[in-house]
C-alpha cells in the first residue's frame, strides 16, 4: 500500500432514512492502486456507501474527498467526470443498443469524438472477451455477459477509481474465476477498485485490504486474513451463539 496521500479519502459519512440510521460516522482511505473490500451482512450500509461516493444519494454527514477535492455534494455525472465509475448489483445496459454501442456511450464522457469512443468499445470488447457480441443486442446476452456489459460501461468512462458491487453474484465458479482475473487486470491499468462482495474466496483472493461494516458503522480494517478472523467480524455474520461454540 502506498504511503502518499489516499486516493479517496471518507471522513464521517452518515445517512438516514426516516427513521433508519442506514450508514454511522463511516471513514476509511483507499490509496491508488490498491483494491480494498468491502465486507458486511445484509443490511450493514454497504451499498448506501456507493451511493454516496457515486453521487447518487447525499450524505446528511461527513466528507468524500478525491485526490484533495471535496466531492460530497456532487451529482453523479460530475463524479464520474472526476474519476470514479460503478457497477451495479442488477446489470442495467441500455436497450434497443448493441453490446458494442453500449460500451461506446460511457467513453463520451471524457471525449465528444465518435472515433474515440468507437475505439474505446473495441478496446473492451477485446478486454472482456465479448468481441463476438459486439453487435448483438443485449437482449439476448446470459446473466454474466451482462454482468461484463456492466463492468465494460464502467471502465468506459476511463475512472481512476472503480466502485464494484456484487461482480460474481449469481456467477458459476468458472464465471467467478474470470471476473477475478478480470479485476486482477484492471489494477494493472492503474485502476484502484473498492469492491463489495459475498463470496469470500473472491475477496479474499483479490483484496489488498478489507473494511467490514455492521449495522451502518464500521468494525474492522486490516489485512484480510486478519479480520476475518476477529471476533466481533464472525458475529456480525454468523451470530453470537456460532462463536461462543453453542450453534
Amino acid at each position: 500500500m502506498s504511503t502518499n496521500q489516499p486516493l479517496l479519502k471518507v471522513e464521517g459519512l452518515s445517512k438516514r432514512f426516516g427513521g433508519v440510521q442506514a450508514v454511522k460516522g463511516v471513514s476509511f482511505d483507499l490509496y491508488k492502486g490498491e483494491i480494498l473490500g468491502l465486507l458486511g451482512p445484509n443490511g450493514a450500509g454497504k451499498t448506501t456507501v456507493f451511493n454516496m461516493i457515486a453521487g447518487m444519494i447525499m450524505p446528511d454527514e461527513g466528507q468524500i474527498i478525491l485526490e484533495g477535492m471535496d466531492i460530497s455534494a456532487a451529482p453523479p455525472w460530475r463524479v464520474c467526470a472526476h474519476g470514479i465509475a460503478r457497477t451495479f448489483q442488477l446489470s442495467k445496459p441500455f436497450g434497443g443498443m448493441t453490446v458494442r454501442e453500449n460500451l461506446a456511450v460511457g467513453a463520451l464522457v471524457k471525449d465528444a469524438d465518435p472515433v474515440h469512443s468507437e475505439n474505446k468499445a473495441n478496446e473492451l470488447l477485446e478486454f472482456l472477451h465479448m468481441g463476438h457480441l459486439a453487435d448483438d443486442d443485449i437482449d439476448i446476452l446470459t446473466a454474466f455477459e451482462r454482468r461484463k456489459l456492466e463492468l465494460g460501461r464502467a471502465l468506459s468512462t476511463e475512472p481512476k477509481l472503480l466502485l464494484m458491487d456484487e461482480v460474481v453474484a449469481g456467477a458459476t465458479p468458472q464465471e467467478a474465476s474470470e471476473m477475478v482475473e478480470l479485476v486482477k487486470e484492471i489494477r494493472t491499468q492503474g485502476i484502484t477498485v473498492l469492491i463489495i462482495e459475498h463470496v469470500m474466496r473472491v475477496i479474499m483472493g483479490l483484496s489488498d485490504r478489507v473494511i467490514v461494516m455492521h449495522l451502518g458503522e464500521l468494525m474492522a480494517n486490516g489485512e484480510p486474513e486478519e479480520v476475518v478472523k476477529q471476533e466481533n467480524v464472525l458475529k456480525a455474520y454468523f451470530g453470537d451463539d456460532y462463536v461462543d461454540g453453542s450453534a
